[in-house]
């Protein structure tokens, strides 16, 4: 049976533009199985702040991989306040309910989180519908904002666990892409019945382990280098600043040198923090599409994985460490908790203390001096996610899923 669904997603992001891709995936997958496949999304890149399409009209529809995209207007307002990202987030909500009303009923109506207010969004729609509310949560907002210091204000804390609550109440189905997740939810009173667990994952065919990618190498200058490589955000939950540090305790080994690959709010803060330190073997490279993010990890001797030292992190299944892995190359892994079970249980890198750049650059610096157990790990990490988390698997889940909620 045919079933049609809408998604709302305002940082959604294609193979061909940086971000995760993580509902392109799927979504292209669900098309090939003979779903129908409608998503929602911003006109501005999350990443780069740089507008997708022509401001020319409230929605602009195209097609990829027979994934159906309507962009709506948002208002722009990356690397600005927090108070004005809030309004970023608002004026997508509204755009894009505006646009879900006009796109045709569909079967059901799935929404993503964080930024928590497309979610309100998917459940306005689904109401509007008359359709089931499918409702993925990827973080675990406002827990992470909460313990990263972002969100501080006791009724603005108190006004957010309740949208949180609300949304659960509401929910036909709560998705969760980590165990820890729905360990939460269910201890938050959620029915356990009401919680599927669909893992982060990846398509370890996108990806050549034996590739060197020998001419992004040389567009660096870095022939016969040992290159490390941190690829994702810049915020304020990264800690990218114990990298810097680590980089600087580095700097005895000429050899060793540390790629910055992706964009965010830190990374004026971060290369200028860079420059005081004298950092020459540190490369900020800015943003790569999906596309090309297989030739970065094919350049790269070693991968770096790293968040703040906080609880609520040890939940997270992070996108990064599956392409890491898929790519053939070890992690250096500076999160605790359940992606450290994952990458153990791979022997596909070596776990540091969150916090602690003198561990780091040790590990980078072993790593480097022992080139043959780098190579062991990331085979083995491979092996590993291919045969435990392959997209492909999840994509047929998520079918099955999506059946399922939207039979009722």
């Amino acid at each position: 049976m045919t079933t049609s669904t809408i998604l709302i997603h305002q940082a959604f992001a294609s193979k061909d533009e940086p971000g995760g891709t993580r509902h392109y995936e799927l979504g292209r997958r669900l098309v090939e199985q003979g779903q129908q496949f409608t998503v929602i999304a911003s006109d501005l890149s999350y990443q780069t702040g740089r507008r997708i399409v022509p401001k020319t009209a409230l929605v602009t529809e195209s097609s990829e991989d027979g994934i159906r995209i309507l962009r709506t207007y948002t208002y722009p307002a990356l690397h600005k306040s927090y108070v004005t990202r809030v309004f970023s987030f608002l004026s997508f909500m509204t755009t894009s309910v505006v646009v879900g009303a006009r796109a045709g009923r569909p079967d059901l109506v799935m929404g993503t989180t964080p930024p928590i207010f497309q979610a309100v969004s998917a459940w306005i729609l689904s109401v509007l519908h008359r359709r089931p509310f499918l409702l993925e949560i990827r973080d675990l907002w406002p827990e992470f904002a909460i313990d990263i210091g972002l969100l501080r204000n006791r009724f603005l804390i108190a006004a957010a666990r309740w949208l949180e609550a609300f949304l659960y109440r509401h929910a036909d189905c709560l998705l969760v892409n980590s165990p820890a997740y729905r360990d939460y939810l269910i201890k938050k009173g959620v029915e356990p019945g009401k919680v599927c667990l669909i893992p982060n994952g990846v398509d370890a065919t996108m990806f050549d382990p034996a590739d060197r990618a020998a001419d992004f190498r040389s567009s660096y200058s870095l022939d016969g280098k040992f290159v490390a490589t941190y690829a994702g955000a810049m915020g304020m939950a990264n800690d990218l600043d114990v990298l810097l540090n680590a980089a600087d305790l580095l700097k005895d080994r000429p050899e060793i040198h540390i790629l910055i690959v992706g964009d965010g709010k830190e990374r004026k803060r971060l290369e200028e923090l860079a420059g005081e330190l004298q950092l020459t073997n540190v490369t900020f490279t800015g943003s790569y599409p999906k596309s090309r993010m297989a030739t970065v990890l094919a350049a790269s001797d070693a991968c770096i994985a790293i968040l703040r030292n906080i609880p609520m992190f040890t939940t997270t299944y992070p996108n990064k460490v599956f392409d890491y892995m898929a790519a053939g190359r070890p992690t250096v892994l500076a999160i605790d908790g359940v992606i450290r079970e994952v990458v153990e249980s791979a022997n596909g890198g070596i776990f540091v203390q969150p916090g602690d750049p003198r561990r780091m650059a040790e590990a980078i610096a072993d790593l480097a001096s022992d080139p043959a157990r780098g190579r062991q790990m990331g085979a083995s990490a491979r092996a590993y996610v291919a045969e435990h988390f392959s997209r492909d698997e999840h994509a047929m889940q998520l079918a099955q899923l999506i059946s399922r909620v939207a039979a009722g």
